[in-house]
C-alpha cells in the first residue's frame, strides 16, 4: 500500500482462529473470500515451503463400564478407567507412537482420557499421508479396543471416526505453478528453498479441498507446539519479503 510502485493483481488478507484443531476454515464464506489461490503462513525455518500434509481423523472411544459399590463389587463391577487403561496399554509402541515415526510413517496418539468409574473417554488423533492406511489405522485401533473389552462381561464401547483434514498435496500438483510461484518468490529473497512433507497440518490443507489450492510458506517458529516454541524478528521479514516477491510474480506471469 506504500509503495504503489510494486505491480500486483489483488489480495485479500484471511486470519483464522482455532487452527490447531483443525476448525479455522469451518466458518469460512468462500464466496466472500472471492480468491482463486492462496498461501498460508504457518511453516517453520526460513526458506521452507510445503505443499503436503498428513491426512488426518480423530477418534473417540467411549467406554461403558457396569457400576456397582464397591463394597458389594465382587464379579460385579467393570471399571470403565480400568478398561481404557488397558487399551492404551495395548497400543504398539514400536510402529504407531508419534515419539517411534518418523518422515512417511503415520501414527495413532491418545490425546486425552478422562471419565469415571461407570463411563470413560479417549481420543485420538491418526495420522498418515496415505489416506487407505490412514482409514486402515481407525480400523485397527477399533479392532485393538474390541479384543480388550470383549473380556468384560456387559461393559462396551462406542467407537467413532471422523474426518480433520486430507493431505492437500491431492490439489496441489493439479496447480503446480503455485508452489513454482512461492519458491522463486523464496529465491528473491535471497533464501535458498526447502522442501518437505509437513507431519502435521495447517489450514491450507482444508482451503485447498474447498475450492483454494493452499501450499504453506515459512515464517520462522522454532520448536513447535513445545514450551519454547520461539521465532526470529529476520526470519519474519524474510517472509513478508517473500509475501511481496510472491505478489509482484503473480502479476509478471499474468
Amino acid at each position: 500500500m506504500d509503495h504503489p510502485e510494486i505491480k500486483h493483481g489483488d489480495i485479500k488478507i484471511l486470519f483464522t482462529p482455532d487452527e490447531e484443531i483443525g476448525e479455522g476454515t469451518a466458518k469460512l464464506d468462500m464466496k466472500k473470500l472471492d480468491a482463486q489461490f492462496g498461501y498460508t503462513l504457518d511453516g517453520g525455518p526460513a526458506g521452507s515451503l510445503e505443499d503436503e500434509t498428513f491426512s488426518a481423523d480423530g477418534a473417540k472411544i467411549v467406554i461403558n463400564g457396569v457400576i456397582a459399590h464397591p463394597g458389594y463389587a465382587k464379579n460385579k463391577l467393570v471399571n470403565a478407567l480400568k478398561v481404557g487403561a488397558e487399551i492404551l496399554h495395548a497400543l504398539p509402541t514400536d510402529e504407531w507412537a508419534p515419539e517411534a515415526t518418523e518422515k512417511k510413517e503415520g501414527f495413532v496418539h491418545p490425546v486425552r482420557f478422562e471419565g469415571i468409574a461407570e463411563r470413560a473417554v479417549i481420543e485420538f488423533i491418526i495420522r498418515d499421508f496415505d489416506d487407505e492406511n490412514l482409514k486402515a489405522h481407525g480400523e485397527r485401533l477399533k479392532q485393538i479396543a474390541e479384543n480388550v473389552v470383549n473380556h468384560y462381561l456387559d461393559a462396551s464401547i462406542e467407537f467413532t471416526v471422523f474426518e480433520q483434514y486430507r493431505n492437500m498435496k491431492k490439489i496441489l500438483d493439479q496447480y503446480p505453478q503455485v508452489a513454482e510461484y512461492a519458491a522463486e518468490a523464496i529465491r528473491r529473497s535471497g533464501l535458498k528453498v526447502t522442501t518437505e512433507s509437513i507431519r502435521g497440518g495447517t489450514d491450507g490443507s482444508r482451503l485447498s479441498y474447498m475450492g483454494l489450492p493452499c501450499p504453506n510458506l515459512f515464517t520462522g517458529m522454532q520448536g513447535i507446539h513445545s514450551k519454547q516454541e520461539w521465532v526470529g524478528v529476520n526470519d519474519i521479514a524474510k517472509a513478508a519479503e517473500t509475501i511481496v516477491h510472491l505478489s509482484m510474480i503473480w502479476e509478471e506471469q499474468q
